[in-house]
């Protein structure tokens, strides 16, 4: 198959006056309730760059393993409350290698062409390597506290509660130096003190929950097939035809077993070089965005409860350092 790389230069122009046709448009299915109205729209903005509703809920990679690392530490605290010296697992660093993060590197796909030249589709390269921390040798008693049930016990039959508040109501059924076990062990009120104290805590994963539902519906918006159609196209123009969506493209070319090699680079850097020409980022993140904002507006109250105790964790883990 041959390729070829088509140029991007002349299509910036192209980009621009859709860009500001898509920004400058109010539909009347958006204002109905259907496809939402969309804020301005970048032209190739770096995804690196993107600023998505949901982000203001999430941890980065560096709050993350420091929640990690406040985890640890509860469970250490729990861990000698019953006589244990219990020093954790070692929390692994940030990955080097590849910059500042971008949270949104493969939203929608290869996005930047250097990375495109030098790694392909490969998602780990130029991110260093992190070992994985090994778990610490338990003694049988210890092993019981931790985990809440005895050694060899088929796991999830342990008595557990799912927050704090509800734990204080449960019998673990176990003992250790007199006092009674905490349900699901040291491990689980590690976890329960962190992320769910109270019988109103929100899910840990609800914020991920509403980013994957305004992923979902921003695939079938029709601004979003618009431009995936023009991709498409270019695409086909530059040896790879047939292609529909860029999370398509390792199976179609079947890539799956090299994703950095040769054939692998030379497909990344056409289709960033296509997302570049008909300003896929660009449009699809502005769609993106917007959905996320219809989502945050009807759980306005939730989030905001989610924002009070993500602020409530931080303030734990001050504390607890």
């Amino acid at each position: 198959m041959r390729t070829r790389l088509r140029t991007t230069a002349p299509a910036a122009f192209a980009a621009l006056a859709a860009a500001a046709l898509l920004a400058g448009c109010a539909t009347a299915a958006g204002a109905a309730g259907g496809e939402p109205e969309l804020g301005p729209v970048e032209v190739n903005p770096p995804t690196a760059a993107l600023a998505l509703p949901m982000d203001a809920y999430t941890d980065t990679e560096a709050e993350s393993i420091r929640m990690g690392q406040v985890q640890q530490r509860l469970l250490a605290r729990c861990m000698a409350r019953y006589g244990f010296a219990y020093e954790g697992l070692k929390s692994a660093e940030p990955a080097g290698g590849r910059g500042a993060e971008d949270r949104h590197r493969n939203l929608f796909g290869a996005a930047d062409l250097a990375y495109a030249a030098a790694y392909g589709y490969d998602p780990n390269a130029g991110a260093g390597t992190r070992a994985k921390p090994a778990a610490p040798e338990l003694t049988d008693s210890a092993y019981a506290v931790m985990n809440g049930e005895p050694r060899g016990a088929a796991g999830g039959r342990a008595p557990d509660a799912m927050n704090e508040e509800e734990a204080a109501g449960v019998d673990s059924g176990l003992t250790a130096g007199g006092a009674k076990v905490p349900a699901g062990g040291c491990g689980r009120e590690a976890y329960r003190k962190l992320y769910a104290p109270t019988k109103d805590s929100v899910d840990l994963l609800f914020t991920f929950g509403l980013a994957g539902e305004a992923h979902d519906r921003s695939k079938n918006d029709s601004r979003v097939l618009a431009v995936l159609e023009k991709w498409s196209a270019c695409m086909g123009r530059s040896g790879y035809s047939g292609i529909k969506t860029p999370y398509d493209v390792i199976e179609e070319l079947g890539l799956q077993g090299d994703q950095g090699g040769p054939k692998a680079v030379n497909a990344a850097k056409a289709d960033v070089a296509c997302k570049q020409e008909v300003n896929l980022v660009g449009i699809w993140a502005a769609v993106e965005r917007a959905y996320q904002e219809r989502l945050a507006e009807e759980h306005a109250q939730t989030l905001a409860l989610y924002k009070a105790q993500r602020e409530a964790r931080f303030r734990l883990a001050a504390e607890v350092a």
